[in-house]
């Protein structure tokens, strides 16, 4: 076994959940450029922090302005503390004889599921923190209603109205056009593609299979996991089980400028198998911090 074995997995498995199993809405969003702050390092209470600054300058335009100099204002802005969330894979027992030469396909073999795992938590974790947790003007969060006997095309006409319906509150709101991006439901996605005869290739392209790159104004994007809401119309905590029977999934939207995003530390926790002579067993796990929430509480929507 070499020497820097454990170096070796650790720098392949960094690298695979920053370039695999990438949530493709999240695509072209940069991280923040800010410093991720280690507080607690091997203690219980361990966290990576960063420092955001929340932006409340906006100040007056002056238009066909005539006088001179120029009124001055203040600048103020204030800065918010935002802790990372931590996901950490429980421990995975590897032999000498399945680690020997370390090569990139026995390592990608071996923690594949842990950075499956990891990348489909976090991504999970982020769409539901996008999502509104319930309708106020800022956050609109449109309810279908459907009586049960719409045929495909007149489920996809209350779909497409929810939509427009939709872009209607941003544009109310002012949200910028450029830059809107609407996360749909597999479920939702299925009625626009059930939609042939009305729509065709203009909500859809049978071909691929999937829906139009832009519809009412918002770059289109589908993910298996969306959050779900419960009737009421207030999203369901992360994880939870809610009421399966009447919780409602939602479609998603959000601006990509209103997206914090940051990767924190990974690490890699391992003990060889020197310290087991019984059963010469090395044991690997990690733990991964991420965040990707509404830098404000404002610019996000959805449908359900």
């Amino acid at each position: 076994m070499p020497a820097n074995f454990p170096e070796v997995w650790s720098s392949r498995v960094i690298q695979l959940l920053t370039t695999q199993n990438v949530a493709p809405w999240l695509d072209g969003i940069p991280e923040l450029d800010t410093e991720v702050i280690e507080v607690g390092s091997g203690s219980a209470g361990e966290t990576n922090i960063i420092h955001l600054p929340v932006e409340t300058f906006q100040p007056e335009v002056l238009l066909n302005n005539s006088t001179y100099p120029i009124a001055v204002q203040e600048f103020t802005d204030t800065n918010v503390i935002i802790s990372l969330d931590k996901y950490q894979t429980k421990a995975t027992s590897l032999s000498d004889d399945q680690i020997m030469g370390a090569s990139y396909a026995r390592i990608d073999s071996a923690t594949r599921g842990h950075v499956i795992q990891i990348n489909s938590t976090k991504y999970k974790k982020a769409i539901h923190a996008q999502a509104p947790a319930a309708n106020t003007t800022k956050t609109p969060v449109i309810k279908m209603v459907f009586a049960g006997t719409e045929t495909g095309p007149e489920k996809a006409n209350i779909l497409y109205e929810a939509m427009v319906a939709l872009k209607g509150k941003f544009d109310s709101q002012e949200v910028p056009v450029e830059g809107r991006r609407l996360v749909l439901s597999t479920d939702h996605e299925n009625i626009l593609l059930l939609d042939r005869n009305r729509f065709g290739n203009r909500l859809s392209d049978m071909n691929s299979g999937k829906v139009a790159p832009k519809i009412a104004g918002f770059e289109i994007f589908s993910y298996v996991a969306n959050p779900k809401y419960a009737v009421a119309g207030t999203k369901n905590a992360f994880g939870a089980v809610g009421v399966p029977a009447t919780d409602l999934v939602a479609s998603v939207a959000f601006h990509k400028e209103n997206v914090a995003k940051k990767t924190g530390l990974t690490k890699q926790y391992f003990s060889k198998s020197a310290d087991a002579p019984t059963t010469q067993t090395n044991l690997l796990n990690y733990r991964h911090y991420f965040i990707a929430m509404p830098a404000k509480n404002e610019m996000i929507g959805a449908i359900i």
